[in-house]
C-alpha cells in the first residue's frame, strides 16, 4: 500500500504508539476503551482513513489479538476494533474496504476472538461486530460482509466459535431484510435491496449453511439449523412456504427416503406464484440428488420430474433460468432415456421442452431477456467519469481494490431497480481518493444519470403527468402481505372525479391494495381527516336483524348529519321512509342490488372523496349494474378505485386503468378498458371470453330414446310452486317452463326471487309443494350448484380421480341418491308398508323393489319385487298405474338409476380414460392422478365439480352462478365449451357478458313468479374467435308459460316448441321391425339357453326376461 502524504496537522507517531501502548496494557477495560475513541477521533479529524495504514494499526491489532500471553492486549486489540469498526465508516466509507476486502479484512480477527477463552475479549470482539453490521448499507453487507463470512466459514482450521459468529451475522442479514410494519420508507428500501439482493445469493449460502447443518459440533449445527431457517424466509413464494420445514428437516437428516418424501410434498403443491431464483436455489439441489439418484423408483422420478416442468414454467426470467437449469438438465435426459414407464418418459420430454423454452433457447417464441448489469460494467462507467472529472489522487492501490466495490454496490441497486440510492454508494467512498474531492459528487451524479437511461432503455420511460387537474392523492409506498412483497416502491397518483379500474392477474394483490387503503395502513395516502375514504361493500349480514335506518344511523360519523339528511339521502337512494317504507324493512332482507345502494346511501353520508369498489357487480342483475354504473359516472366530484372481473362494467365506467406490471409496479394506462388492452395486448383475457389458456372439452349428450328433435321438450314444470319449510310465503308460485336439447337459457332476477328454487325443482334436488315437474325417464342432468365446492369437501383425501371412481362406482351417480327427492320420509314408508291388489284372484302383496324396465306400448312397464316372494312371482305394472298408486319416488330413483347406466355405458371408470376426461375439462392431468382433492386450488376444486356433473354424459347442464367461482381464464374457457355443447345448458347468472354469449333466452323471476322476457340475439363478438359460429346451438327457445300469460295468443315462443304445454310428457318408441324367419329360430334358441342357464343357476336367481328387443335380448 502507497502511503500518499498526509494533509493536515497529525499527531506524530511516537504519540499514537503511546496512545496504543495504553489501549493494550490498561489495567482497567474503561482506561482501554477511551484511548480506543480517542485515537478514533485523531484519526477522523486529521488523517482519515489514510491514518489506519500511516500508523500501522492493523499490523498492530493482528499482533495484539495473536498474544497468548497477555489477555490485557487481546482485549486491548478487540476494544481498538470495536471503537474502529463503531467511528469511522459513517465518518469515511472507505475504511469499509480495509475492514472488510484488504488482506483479508479485519473481521477475520473479531471472529478469532469469539474463541478467547477470556470472557471479557469475547464480548469486546461480539461488540465490535455488533458495531460493523450495524454501520453497513444493505448493499456493502452483499458486496463485502457476506463474501467475508462465507470465506471464514469455508476456510478449513477455522475455530467453531467464529463459525457460529458468522452464521449468526448471516441470520441477522436475513433478519434485516424481513418486512417489517411501519418501518419508513428509507427502512424498507433497505428491507427491500437486503431481500433481493441476498436473495439472488441464496445458490452459495444454501449449500455451505447446509454443511454447517451437518457439523460434528452441536453448537454449530443448532446454529446453521438457525440461520437456514432465516434465510429460506428471502424466498417470498406462498407456494413453497409450507414446505420450507420439511426441506430444512430433509437437509438436517438427510436420506434417500427423506429426499423421496420431499418430492412427494413438493409433488402436492399448486405452484401459481412467479419462481425466481431463491426458490430455484432452495428446490434445485433436491430435484438434481432425485434424478440423478439410479435407485430412485419411478414414481419419484415421474413427480421430480412433473415438480420440475411446473417450476420452469413460472420461471419468467431466462437469466435466472440459465443459471439453475442447466443443472437439472442432465438428469432429465437421461430419465428420458432410461425411465421404464412410457409415462415418465414423455413427461421428462415434455419437461425438456418447457426448460428450453425457459432459458429462451427456443427460437420460435420471442423472448425479451433484460441482461444483468454487472460490476464490471459499472467500473467502466466509473473510471470514465473519474478521469473527465480530474481523476486520481495518486492513491491508485487503494482506488484498485475499493472500485470493485464500489462497482458491486452499484450494480446491486441497477439490477433491483433502486436507481435512487446509487449516489450515496460512490461520493463518499471516492471523495478522499479523487484529485479534486468537490468532484465526487459530479461524479456520483453522471453514473446515476447514465443507469437512469439504461434502466429506461430496458423497461420503457415511464408517463409523465403533466395535466392540470387536481391532485388529490400521491402516495409513493410497498406492499407486503403475508411476508409476500406485492408491490415494492411503487406510486399511485389520483385526480379528482376520475374512475380507476385495477388491474391484474389473480393473487397480485388487488384486495389487499383496497383493504390496506381503507385501513389507513398505505404509506403516503392521505388520512381520513384529510381525504374521506370510503370502502364500498354489500355485505352487512352482521346487522341482518336491525332496519336499515337504524343501521345506517348506528354509524357515528354518520349521526351527526342528523336523522333528517340521512331519511332524506335514503329516499334519494330509492329507500321510501315511512312506517310502511323500505328504510323500515331489515338490512336482511335486502337483496345483492340493494344492499350495494346501502352502501353507495352510507358513502354518501359520510361525505365519501374516494369510494373503493371491490367487485361492485357480483350478485347485482342487470338493472342494478346499470344503475351503478350511471351513479358513478353522474358524481364527478367523486374519485373511484374499482376492482371488478366485470370487464363491461370496467369499460363503461373506468377513466384510468392501474395495471400490475411483472416487476411488482403498478403502470398507469389513461383510458377505459379497451383501450388499455390495445397497448396491452396480453391483457386481452380481461376483455373477450377465450379458452387460449384454459380449455374445457364437454362430452357429447348422447341419444334420448324418443326424441329426434332437439326442440321437443324433454323436461316441463307445470304450475309448480314451492315453500321453504317455516317460510310465511312460497319461493316460487304457478311457475311453467320447458326446457329442449336446444336450450341456453340465462335465468335473472334479484337476489332472493327464487331462482335457485327454480334451478331446485327443474333437478330434482327438492319436491315442488303444488304442480309437477315431469322429465324424460332417461334424461341425465349435470349440476353445479351456486356453492360449488359442496361435491368435494367430504372427499379432500381423494385424488380426483379417486372421486370420481368412488362418485360413480356402482353404476349409477352416488351423488344423486343425497338429493331430497330421493330420501324416504316417514309418509314414503307408509307408501312401501301398503298393499297393492295385483289381480287374477291373487292376495294383495307389498312392494319391496323395482328390479327392472322395458318398452311398453308408448310408455314403460316395470318389474317388481314382491316383499315376501321370491324371484319367480316377480310382476309388471306399468308407469302410469305405479303413479297412480303413489310410487313417484320409487319410478323416479329407477328410471335415475336407467339414466345414470345408459350414460355410464358410454364409459369405462379406468384410471386412464378419467385423466382423459379431467385433461378435457382444463385440470392437468398429473394433478388429477395424484395430488389430493385438500390440496387443490379453489379453481382447480371447481374443476373437479364439472368433471363429476359431465362423467355420465348429461344432456342438460344447470350452472348456478358458474361467474362467481371461476376466474377470467377459466370463464373463458367454460363459455367456449357451452357454446359448443350439443345439449341443453341453464344457467343463473347476472354477468351480462358471459349470458349475452350464450344464452338465446332470457327468464326473469321476481318475487317467485317466473315471466318470459325475451329472446335473446346472441352476441358472438364477445368471444375471441368470434369468426367460428358454425358450432352455436340453435337459437329456438325453450318455451315458458305461467297463468298470467297463458291467455295470451300464441307466440313464436311457443310456435317453435314442438311439445305444447298442455299436452303429457310423452315419447314415442320406435317402431318394431317384423322378424324373418330366421331370426325367429335364432330368437328361441337364444331364449332356450337362457331359460336352461336359469335352470341352473342358484336358488333365488331373478328369472330372466324374454324380450322381443334385439339389444336387449
Amino acid at each position: 500500500m502507497t502511503v500518499v502524504p498526509i494533509n493536515g496537522a497529525a499527531p506524530p507517531a511516537a504519540d499514537v504508539a503511546a496512545i496504543l501502548n495504553t489501549i493494550f496494557n490498561a489495567t482497567s477495560s474503561n482506561q482501554s476503551i477511551e484511548a480506543c475513541y480517542a485515537l478514533c477521533d485523531i484519526l477522523i479529524n486529521t488523517a482519515g482513513f489514510r491514518g489506519l495504514y500511516h500508523y500501522n494499526l492493523p499490523a498492530e491489532i493482528k499482533k495484539a489479538s495473536a498474544d497468548k500471553k497477555s489477555g490485557f492486549r487481546r482485549e486491548g486489540a478487540q476494544n481498538l476494533l470495536g471503537a474502529l469498526f463503531e467511528r469511522l465508516p459513517p465518518a469515511a466509507p472507505i475504511t469499509e474496504v480495509v475492514f472488510l476486502i484488504q488482506d483479508g479484512g479485519l473481521l477475520k480477527i473479531a471472529l478469532d476472538a469469539l474463541a478467547d477463552k477470556g470472557a471479557i475479549v469475547r464480548e469486546a470482539a461480539q461488540y465490535g461486530i455488533d458495531a460493523l453490521f450495524a454501520n453497513l448499507s444493505p448493499e456493502a453487507m452483499v458486496a463485502a460482509l457476506l463474501p467475508a463470512i462465507v470465506e471464514y466459514i469455508k476456510a478449513a482450521g477455522g475455530k467453531w466459535q467464529g463459525v457460529v459468529g458468522a452464521f449468526k451475522i448471516m441470520e441477522k442479514m436475513a433478519n434485516k431484510a424481513q418486512i417489517t410494519i411501519g418501518s419508513t420508507k428509507e427502512q424498507a428500501a433497505e428491507q427491500d435491496i437486503m431481500r433481493e439482493a441476498m436473495g439472488s445469493k441464496l445458490a452459495t449460502l444454501i449449500p455451505i449453511t447446509e454443511n454447517g447443518m451437518l457439523d460434528m459440533k452441536t453448537e454449530v449445527e443448532k446454529q446453521a439449523l438457525k440461520t437456514m431457517t432465516a434465510i429460506t424466509t428471502l424466498l417470498s413464494n406462498d407456494d413453497v412456504a409450507s414446505r420450507i420445514p420439511l426441506l430444512i428437516e430433509t437437509m438436517h437428516h438427510p436420506s434417500v427416503e427423506a429426499v423421496h418424501k420431499a418430492i412427494h410434498a413438493l409433488s402436492q403443491t399448486t405452484f401459481v406464484a412467479i419462481v425466481t431464483s431463491p426458490v430455484l436455489a432452495l428446490l434445485t439441489p433436491f430435484l438434481e440428488r432425485s434424478l440423478n439418484n439410479p435407485s430412485t423408483p419411478q414414481e419419484v422420478l415421474r413427480q421430480t420430474v412433473v415438480i420440475t416442468e411446473n417450476l420452469t414454467k413460472l420461471v419468467h426470467d431466462p437469466i435466472e433460468a440459465r443459471t439453475f437449469l442447466p443443472k437439472l438438465q442432465p438428469g432429465v435426459k437421461s430419465v428420458v432415456n432410461r425411465a421404464s414407464l412410457p409415462e415418465v418418459r414423455e413427461i421428462a420430454t415434455r419437461a425438456l421442452a418447457v426448460m428450453d423454452k425457459a432459458m429462451g433457447n427456443d427460437n420460435s417464441v420471442p423472448t425479451t431477456i433484460i441482461e444483468r448489469t454487472s460490476a464490471e460494467d459499472v467500473a467502466k462507467v466509473l473510471d470514465q467519469e473519474i478521469k473527465k472529472n480530474g481523476g486520481l489522487n495518486g492513491d491508485e492501490a487503494t482506488y484498485k481494490l475499493a472500485a470493485p466495490f464500489i462497482s458491486s454496490m452499484v450494480s446491486e441497486d441497477v439490477n433491483h431497480r433502486q436507481l435512487d440510492r446509487i449516489p450515496s454508494k460512490i461520493a463518499p467512498y471516492i471523495k478522499d481518493l479523487l484529485q479534486k474531492p468537490e468532484a465526487s459528487d459530479a461524479v456520483a451524479e453522471a453514473v446515476h444519470k447514465f443507469y437512469i437511461a439504461e434502466d429506461e432503455r430496458k423497461y420503457g420511460v415511464p408517463e409523465k403527468e403533466d395535466d392540470g387537474e387536481i391532485e388529490i392523492v400521491n402516495a409513493d409506498f410497498s406492499l407486503a402481505y403475508g411476508g409476500m412483497l406485492l408491490l415494492s416502491h411503487t406510486n399511485l397518483r389520483l385526480l379528482k372525479g376520475h374512475r380507476y379500474g385495477l388491474c391484474g392477474r389473480n393473487g397480485a394483490g388487488k384486495s389487499t391494495l383496497m383493504k390496506s387503503i381503507a385501513n389507513g395502513k398505505l404509506e403516503g395516502f392521505p388520512s381520513q381527516d384529510v381525504l374521506r375514504t370510503c370502502y364500498v361493500e354489500h355485505n352487512q349480514g352482521e346487522d341482518a336483524d336491525i332496519s336499515i335506518l337504524e343501521f345506517v344511523s348506528k354509524d357515528p360519523t354518520i349521526a351527526k348529519e342528523g336523522r333528517e339528511r340521512i331519511v332524506a339521502v335514503l329516499e334519494e337512494f330509492g329507500f321510501t321512509s315511512g312506517p310502511e317504507g323500505r328504510q323500515s324493512q331489515k338490512v336482511g332482507s335486502l337483496s345483492g342490488g340493494w344492499k350495494m345502494k346501502l352502501a353507495l346511501a352510507r358513502a354518501m353520508l359520510q361525505r365519501a372523496d374516494v369510494l373503493l369498489l371491490d367487485e361492485p357487480t357480483n350478485h347485482l342483475d342487470v338493472a342494478n349494474i346499470k344503475w351503478l354504473e350511471n351513479y358513478l359516472k353522474t358524481h364527478p366530484d367523486i374519485t373511484s378505485l374499482i376492482v371488478s372481473h366485470d370487464s363491461g362494467f370496467l369499460d363503461e365506467v373506468t377513466t384510468d386503468i392501474y395495471h400490475y406490471e411483472p416487476n411488482k409496479k403498478l403502470g398507469h394506462y389513461k383510458g377505459n378498458l379497451a383501450a388499455f388492452v390495445q397497448r396491452r395486448p396480453e391483457a386481452k383475457s380481461y376483455y373477450t371470453l377465450s379458452a387460449s389458456l384454459v380449455q374445457f372439452k364437454f362430452p357429447p349428450p348422447g341419444i334420448l330414446s324418443g326424441v329426434k328433435s332437439n326442440t321437443r321438450a324433454i323436461i316441463r314444470m307445470t304450475n309448480v310452486s314451492y315453500t321453504y319449510p317455516k317460510a310465511p310465503k312460497p319461493s316460487l308460485s304457478e311457475a311453467s317452463c320447458q326446457l329442449t336439447l336446444s336450450s341456453r337459457v340465462a335465468i335473472i332476477g334479484p337476489n332472493g326471487a327464487g331462482k335457485s328454487t327454480l334451478i331446485k325443482l327443474l333437478t330434482g334436488e327438492v319436491i315442488p309443494t303444488t304442480g309437477k315437474v315431469e322429465k324424460h325417464p332417461n334424461l341425465r342432468i349435470g349440476y353445479i350448484k351456486q356453492h360449488a365446492l359442496e361435491h368435494v369437501e367430504m372427499h379432500l383425501e381423494k385424488t380426483p380421480n379417486q372421486y370420481l371412481q368412488w362418485r360413480y362406482a356402482h353404476g349409477d351417480d352416488r351423488e344423486v341418491h343425497m338429493k331430497q327427492t330421493r330420501a324416504l320420509s316417514d309418509q314414503d314408508r307408509e307408501q312401501m308398508d301398503k298393499f297393492v291388489e295385483i289381480g287374477g284372484g291373487k292376495a294383495p302383496r307389498r312392494i319391496e323393489a323395482l328390479v327392472g324396465r322395458q318398452k311398453y306400448k308408448k310408455t314403460f312397464q316395470y318389474e317388481i319385487k314382491w316383499r315376501d316372494f321370491l324371484p319367480k312371482h316377480n310382476s309388471h305394472f306399468s308407469r302410469e298405474t305405479l303413479l297412480e298408486l303413489g310410487f313417484d319416488k320409487l319410478v323416479q330413483e329407477f328410471d335415475d338409476h336407467e339414466a345414470s347406466r345408459e350414460g355410464l355405458g358410454y364409459r369405462e371408470l379406468q384410471p386412464s380414460v378419467i385423466s382423459k376426461h379431467f385433461e378435457d375439462l382444463g385440470l392437468d392431468p398429473e394433478i388429477a392422478n395424484h395430488n389430493e382433492i385438500g390440496s387443490l386450488s379453489g379453481g382447480q376444486k371447481v374443476k373437479v365439480v364439472i368433471a363429476g356433473a359431465m362423467w355420465n354424459n348429461p344432456h342438460l347442464l344447470v350452472l348456478d352462478e358458474p361467474t362467481n367461482f371461476l376466474d377470467r381464464d377459466s370463464l373463458g374457457g367454460l363459455a367456449v365449451a357451452i357454446r359448443e355443447f350439443k345439449g341443453g345448458v341453464v344457467m343463473i347468472s347476472h354477468n351480462e357478458e358471459f349470458v349475452g354469449a350464450l344464452a338465446s333466452e332470457t327468464w326473469h323471476v321476481d318475487n317467485g313468479r317466473v315471466t318470459h322476457r325475451s329472446n335473446n340475439a346472441i352476441a358472438l363478438d364477445r368471444f375471441e374467435d368470434s369468426a367460428n359460429t358454425s358450432a352455436v346451438p340453435s337459437a329456438v327457445p325453450s318455451g315458458l308459460n305461467t297463468p298470467a300469460l297463458s291467455s295470451a295468443a300464441p307466440s313464436a315462443v311457443n310456435s317453435g316448441v314442438e311439445d305444447n304445454a298442455g299436452e303429457a310428457l310423452k315419447f314415442r318408441a320406435r317402431k318394431k321391425k317384423k322378424m324373418t324367419k330366421k331370426e325367429l329360430k335364432e330368437r328361441e334358441a337364444r331364449r332356450r339357453l337362457r331359460h336352461i342357464d336359469w335352470l341352473n343357476s342358484p336358488k333365488g336367481t331373478p328369472k330372466p326376461l324374454d324380450t322381443d328387443d334385439e339389444a336387449d335380448d
